[in-house]
Formats: C-alpha cells, structure tokens, sequence
C-alpha cells in the first residue's frame, strides 16, 4: 500500500492565520488584538453611557459615535482578519468535492478573482477619501460628522477603510501565489 503524501493535508492550527498567507497574515493575526481591544472599550463607554445617563441623567455627547467608530473599525478590519486565516465565506457545495490538486487550482482562481474585486474596491475607497479628506481647493481636512461633539471619525473609518481593503488586495496576491506554489 502506498501513501501520496502530496495529497495529505497537515492539521491546521485554527488559531493562527494560514500559512499561505505569508507574512502578511501574521502581520494581520497580532494586530487584530487592537481591534478587539477596541469592542471591549465600546463595551465600556456603552456601559459608562448607561450608568451616566439613567441613574445621574448627566448623558454623554461622544458616547455614541465613538462606540460606533470603534464597533466599525473593528468590523472593516474583520474583513483583512478573515482573509488571512481562510475564516471568509465559501460556498462549498463544488469545493469540497474536489480533489486537492484541483482544489488547489480553485484556490488560484479564487484568490485572483477576491484580489481583483478587492483592488476595484480600494479605487472606489481612493474616490470616497478623496471627497472625504480633501477640499475642493485640495487641502487636507477629515470630513466630520456634524453632531454637537462633531468629531472627525466619518472620515477616518473612510481612510481606514481604503487602506484596509488596499492590503486585503496584496493578501490576496499573496495567497494567489502561495497556493499557485503549492506553498504551505
């Protein structure tokens, strides 16, 4: 009896990202902390919120649109973390019945076709900083939210959004390249 130990998939560590997501995924998997730090902090200034509002009725004008910058932030860089441990949606009716040499081309084509969508995404992003970060007259100035506090959060979660789908494009080219290696 002979064993192809090419088609044998090693166990997969579920806490980590990847290894065809190279660099990068790791890069993304340490920096997620920051992200889930900041859902913990929302969680707080809700709590801090309540607490201020219904039992000294002394309520908050940053409260709210913070918890909703830092819930949103999180969320976009949900996305990029995702990507990086292969946590994104897979409709795998077709997949899991393929072959892993097979599988391993839909892998290619997969992360080409995500890569492409991404970077079309990311120009989109470019034209929505570029109303939301510059003047008519091209200086620099963050769009705000125009509420009492006015903070300038619309236009940061903009920006963040833009970068973040900028370098879910280079993930994905580099697990297009990964997986087109064969690379583990």
């Amino acid at each position: 009896m002979t064993e192809d130990h090419a088609d044998i998939t090693p166990p997969r560590d579920e806490g980590a990202p990847i290894p065809e997501a190279g660099w990068l995924g790791r890069v993304v998997d340490r920096v997620g902390i920051v992200f889930a730090v900041g859902i913990i902090i929302a969680m707080l200034i809700l709590i801090q919120e309540v607490v201020l509002r219904y039992f000294f009725n002394r309520p908050t004008i940053w409260a709210h649109e913070t918890t909703v910058f830092l819930s949103g932030m999180a969320f976009v860089f949900g996305g990029l973390y995702c990507t990086a441990r292969d946590r994104h949606i897979r409709v795998v009716l077709i997949y899991d019945q393929l072959g892993p040499k097979l599988r391993r081309v839909f892998d290619v084509v997969i992360s080409v076709i995500c890569g492409l969508a991404a970077a079309m995404f990311t120009w989109a992003g470019w034209i929505m900083v570029s109303r939301a970060a510059f003047t008519p007259a091209g200086e620099f100035r963050l769009e705000r939210s125009g509420s009492a506090w006015d903070p300038v959060y619309p236009g940061l979660i903009k920006v963040f959004l833009m970068v973040v789908l900028g370098v879910m494009t280079v993930q994905f080219v580099i697990l297009a390249f990964n997986y087109a290696r064969g690379r583990r």
